[in-house]
């Protein structure tokens, strides 16, 4: 039985993924890639984070394409069976399929790695095609070109061993056997390629150099079709009454293509659905202490902007080249920057750098509390008594803690501009994220708060924190009243005691000041 090469695997996959209740039709890609086959414009590369469906959409790909089976049952109810071609290359082709995800049993070297894909496509080869002898050829390109059939290529995270870090010494190799079996080659219908980093740009004679790439940060070609656009989500939210689009959105929306589109990481959603909750499901599918790792390597220099995204602001910067495989660690601010969007933890587009959501967000408040971060993680730290201290109305504590963190080395943290306030509160009551939802310029009443503070816990007690520079906090507690901005509060928590939180700043005497009253 075949491995690689017209294997009914695919079909299975995505069968499967059919028959799922929150299944969503991207098929009519394929119309594109058919549109390319068997021209020059036939080598394509598409890389999306992790979580954005690459492995669904190979799935897919296969099963349409492949003359091992019969896959009419599926397409034909799908968007791509409305197009004029649909029929013109259903199941018509050859199809090798390579996940590399797969290291060999036999041993933990890249050339173990390599003689397991070049063993397997001869053995494939040489079982559909009697009279093909795999020892009669000195490369594999042969053997296929002997054959005088066409195939179509689909690879499957064909960037594993740069995202792992594996063979590091055999990675210009490992392009060199693509090249050979891919780059001029008559047996060639399509290359399909996908995986998280975009092609290594400088290696020995630019091996894939025919390749067109279609990354997270250029792609207008492929953009609807890895990852949920809104409509989509809109659609799944029907099937399930326990949880609304709404809810969604805040969490896991914040993703934006080249073109505008907005885009959510599927599994996430589809999780969510299932649960019938919203929380962060990254975690189940890698460590998240990839933010981290990536915020370390050049602390001093990130820090501020970290501090001004986990405050809800965007980054003014420009980032023109993608994060590639093979390029090492990250050496400055731009590049680790690259990397994280290219992995999907930042969002970056139209020249502003954010964190897209609270999915991501929690992650990066957990990154924050890292003590490479030096000062923000002790501030994280002693956040839970400004908890306490703001509950107890304890104003003399507020206003200590807020004089520490004003008076640290850090100066986005010393008010050199109207977002410092709001960055200074945040970590201040960044602990209270664990048990209190915390929505920033939040529409309640007839304006909107600068902070809410909705507690998770039915016996915690909500509070609004209204922010002020060189005003008394009287004129903020009268603003919290007049424009009834514990409304909201009282609607959502269905609680008789709400605190009006008011916090001032003066410029001149470089003093805070606090005020807090039970509405």
């Amino acid at each position: 039985m075949s491995l690689y090469l017209n294997t009914n695997k695919p079909f299975e996959n995505y069968k499967n993924l059919y028959r799922s209740k929150y299944f969503v039709d991207k098929s009519a890609m394929i119309e594109k890639l058919s549109e390319v086959i068997e021209t020059s414009d036939k080598y394509i590369c598409v890389t999306r984070p992790r979580r954005f469906g690459k492995s669904s959409v190979t799935d897919m790909i296969g099963a349409y394409y492949s003359k091992a089976i019969n896959s009419r049952e599926i397409f034909d109810e799908l968007n791509i069976s409305k197009t004029q071609d649909y029929e013109k290359h259903l199941n018509k082709f050859n199809v090798i399929n390579i996940s590399f995800n797969s290291i060999s049993d036999y041993g933990n070297t890249y050339d173990d790695y390599i003689k397991m894909i070049r063993d397997t496509i001869k053995k494939d080869i040489s079982s559909k095609y009697c009279n093909i002898r795999p020892n009669e050829y000195f490369n594999i390109s042969s053997m296929l070109y002997d054959t005088k059939d066409k195939f179509i290529f689909i690879f499957d995270e064909w960037d594993y061993i740069f995202t792992n870090n594996l063979f590091e010494e055999n990675q210009n190799d490992f392009l060199e056997f693509l090249r050979n079996l891919l780059k001029d080659q008559p047996y060639v219908a399509l290359a399909y390629m996908t995986g998280v980093l975009p092609i290594k740009k400088y290696s020995s004679a630019s091996a894939l150099n025919m390749f067109d790439e279609f990354t997270f940060l250029k792609d207008r070609t492929f953009d609807q079709y890895f990852g949920f656009i809104q409509e989509e989500v809109v659609k799944l939210c029907d099937k399930n009454k326990n949880i609304s689009f709404k809810q969604l959105e805040g969490w896991y929306n914040g993703y934006q293509t080249a073109t505008g589109v907005k885009v959510y990481n599927p599994r996430s959603v589809v999780k969510a659905l299932q649960n019938s909750f919203c929380e962060s499901y990254w975690t189940n599918t890698g460590a998240m202490d990839e933010v981290a790792e990536y915020l370390r390597y050049n602390t001093l220099d990130i820090r501020d902007d970290v501090i001004e995204m986990v405050a809800g602001e965007e980054i003014d910067i420009v980032i023109n080249e993608d994060f590639r495989a093979g390029q090492g660690i990250p050496r400055n601010k731009e590049e680790i920057y690259s990397a994280m969007i290219v992995l999907g933890f930042l969002s970056y587009h139209d020249g502003y750098l954010r964190i897209p959501n609270k999915e991501l967000m929690r992650e990066f408040e957990k990154a924050l509390r890292d003590e490479s971060f030096g000062y923000v993680a002790e501030i994280i730290e002693n956040s839970k008594k400004m908890l306490k201290a703001t509950i107890n109305g304890d104003t003399e504590t507020i206003v200590s803690i807020l004089h520490d963190i004003h008076n640290s080395e850090i100066p986005i943290l010393q008010y050199n501009d109207e977002n410092s306030l709001s960055c200074v509160l945040t970590l201040a009551y960044l602990s209270a994220r664990d048990t209190y939802r915390v929505e920033r310029e939040e529409k309640t009443g007839k304006g909107y708060a600068d902070f809410a503070f909705h507690p998770r816990r039915k016996n915690d007690v909500p509070f609004i924190v209204e922010l002020k520079k060189d005003e008394l906090p009287e004129v903020a507690i009268k603003q919290i009243k007049d424009k009834e901005y514990v409304q909201k509060l009282r609607q959502k928590d269905n609680s008789k005691k709400i605190l009006a939180v008011a916090i001032c700043y003066d410029s001149n005497s470089k003093e805070h000041r606090c005020k807090i009253e039970e509405i």
